[in-house]
This record gives structure tokens, sequence and C-alpha cells, in this order.
């Protein structure tokens, strides 16, 4: 059984905290064990700690779909309380939504991939908070694709982004408040920070391990089956490739019209897709790329989490219709994620070489190689922060 840190806060919290006021970065996808909000918890531990609800991107009940969609401010009919949107072409709260707070509580589902942007917009709360001077404290949960394995290269400096505001691999193998507490340190943010840590969960766990409900956070993520592959998938969204938005399972099917399903299985390196089994497939989106035709691709099915390399694998995949299909791929241009200028690919990867690398069908084996001296010092500065065993 594993016990969130919004459980553990409640249990451990003085009554001090019914003079507190405090805004709540949360969403409809925190929930405790049972499946009630972690807002609707706080309310009925603390009638009075919250005062205003901070939302992130697709909205506080995850109703928005994604690349610059912004959800408004409004007033929650359920709680009565003004949920403000921290989404948007400002990303980040203002001086004034300090003014009647004393303390900013956080409860976000995350999916462990450096450009799921929840936690960027937790890194820009903090930096807010430290300068409003406003203690920030966070409710740990899981992160559902496990905390013991990182994967993909550190984001460059000068491609930081909202989908990467600091550098970090793409998988990062951080719970929320690990990745909190490592930011304020290589960040130098100077906030104070409170973790309130999770009993019963360890690095190796996978989320259907546990006995938690998962609630989607966001409408393209239905499933912690969808979150083990997204660290890869994400980056078809700077293609023209269907990532699977606009049917039942995004970012678990991939096509395109211009795809022969088995044509492309045959190219895929067999090493690349360990762990998977690819199936061909033909869908139709509903909405976004390609919407309303039919497109040719792979279903990918996750067997061995172990050995399973999302960011590799969709690297590979990528190199494969590059070779196929060179006249019907390309890559999008900008807008993504409010950035006007760079490729969405390379702001996805957090490096150009790997687009350049794919551009030239050079070797990708060597490539991911070239990371490890990255990755071993990124493990070695999250030593202080890493919580669980």
């Amino acid at each position: 059984m594993v016990k969130l840190g919004l459980e553990n806060f409640i249990a451990r919290s003085e009554k001090s905290l019914q003079t507190r006021r405090a805004a709540f970065l949360t969403h409809q996808a925190a929930v405790d064990s049972r499946g009630v909000t972690s807002l609707e918890r706080i309310r009925r531990a603390f009638p009075q700690l919250v005062g205003a609800v901070w939302s992130p991107q697709h909205g506080f009940y995850g109703d928005r779909q994604a690349n610059m969609i912004a959800s408004e401010n409004f007033s929650d009919p359920l709680s009565g309380l003004p949920v403000y949107s921290l989404y948007g072409e400002n990303r980040e709260p203002d001086p004034e939504m300090f003014a009647d707070i004393d303390l900013v509580l956080v409860d976000l589902v995350d999916v462990g991939c450096r450009v799921y942007t929840y936690i960027w917009t937790l890194f820009l709360v903090m930096k807010a908070a430290a300068a409003a001077g406003v203690k920030v404290v966070i409710l740990d949960r899981p992160n559902p694709i496990g905390g013991d394995r990182v994967e993909g290269n550190l984001l460059r400096p000068d491609y930081l982004s909202f989908v990467g505001l600091y550098p970090l691999p793409m998988r990062h193998g951080l719970t929320i408040g690990e990745l909190a507490a490592y930011l304020r340190k290589e960040a130098a943010l100077e906030v104070e920070l409170e973790i309130i840590e999770m009993s019963g969960w360890r690095r190796h766990l996978n989320f259907d391990e546990t006995d938690l409900f998962w609630v989607l956070p966001s409408p393209n993520m239905p499933a912690v089956t969808t979150a083990l592959v997204y660290p890869g998938q994400v980056l078809l969204e700077g293609t023209n490739l269907s990532e699977g938005r606009g049917s039942t399972l995004p970012f678990e099917l991939c096509g395109a019209p211009f795809i022969d399903p088995r044509e492309l299985l045959r190219e895929i390196d067999a090493s690349a897709s360990a762990g998977l089994f690819l199936r061909p497939t033909w869908f139709t989106p509903t909405f976004d790329k390609w919407q309303g035709e039919l497109c040719g691709g792979l279903q990918l099915h996750v067997l061995d989490r172990e050995i399973f390399s999302p960011y590799y694998f969709t690297l590979n995949l990528l190199k494969a219709v590059i070779k196929l299909y060179a006249n019907d791929f390309h890559w999008l241009e900008p807008p993504y994620e409010y950035e006007y200028k760079k490729l969405p690919i390379d702001i996805l990867t957090g490096d150009p070489a790997l687009r350049m690398t794919l551009e030239k069908d050079g070797d990708l084996d060597s490539l991911r190689k070239s990371w490890q001296n990255e990755l071993d010092s990124f493990l070695v500065r999250c030593r202080d922060s890493i919580i669980y065993g």
C-alpha cells in the first residue's frame, strides 16, 4: 500500500494550518487512494486553508487539448473557489496572486517525462514564490513510469522552452517532489520548500503495482500504458506523423496515410524495439493531424518495461520513416508551446544534433552512447534530492 503525500499531510498537519491561507496548484487527476480529489480532501480537513486554485496546462478538469490551447480563469462550480489558469501566453503567477496567501500547496500528477509541462509550471511557481517570500509545500506522489531508469540526452541550455526550462533527460526518473528539490538546488532557487513524502513507495514500483487510481492528467494520457510510451512518442508532435491524437489510443498508435505498416515494421531495428510488440494497423483520427484520413502505422504494446527504451525506440521509428518516405515526411514548423522560432522537434529533443543525425541516416546507437557521461553526471547530481529507495 502506498500512502500519498496528501494523506500524510492531512494526518500530520497541526491545527495551526487553520490560520494559514493557501493557493493550491492542482487538478482533478490528483486523487487519494479512494479516488477523492486532493482539493476536496484538503478542504474537508482544513475548510479555510485554500483560498484559490491554480491550474496547469489542460485546465483544472483536464479538458483542454494540447499545444497553446489556453484555459481561462473561472469559478469552480463544485468548490466555489476561484481557479486561475497558469497556461497561456503568460504561464507564471502574477505577483498579485500572492497578495492574500502565505503558502502554496502543490499536488500534480506528473508522467516522468521532461516535456510534460506540469513540472515547468511548478518550476515557475517556485521562482515566483521565492520572489514573494511564500513557502511551497509539495504533496508527493509516484512517478508512474518508475524511478529506477533515466533515458535520453540532457536538454541544451540554448534550447530551453516550456517543454524544458532546465536541462533534464527526457525520462528523468524522479517524483515531482524529488524533482522540485533538484531544481531548487541546481537552479539556485531561494524558495522555502517542504516535501511531504509518500509512505510505501519504492523506485522500482510500477504504477499498476500500487493500489492507487489512475485518473487521466490530460486528455491524451488515458492510461499508464500511454505514459510508458510517451517519453518517445511525444517526439511525433514535432512531425507530420499522427501520434494517435483523435484515436482511442493516443501515443500507442502512430502513423500517416503514406505509410505501409508492414514495410515500416520490417525497417525498424529489432534491438530498438526490445520489450515491445509492434502490431501493423490502420486507424482514422477524428481530430488533429490527418483528421478523417486513413493512416497506416503501428500499435505499441509494451511487454517488458524493464528493457523497453521509449526514447531510443521512437528515434529509430523516425529514422525508418525518413528512410522509407523521405518525400512525404516532414518536420512541423513553429509555433509550438509558445516557441515561435525554433523547430518543435528541436525543443522536444533539446538538441538539434538528433534531428541532423536522423536526416543523415546516422548511427543512433553511437549517439545514445554519447549521452552516457551526461546521464551519469545527472544521476550524481540527483543524489541529494533522492527521497525513496
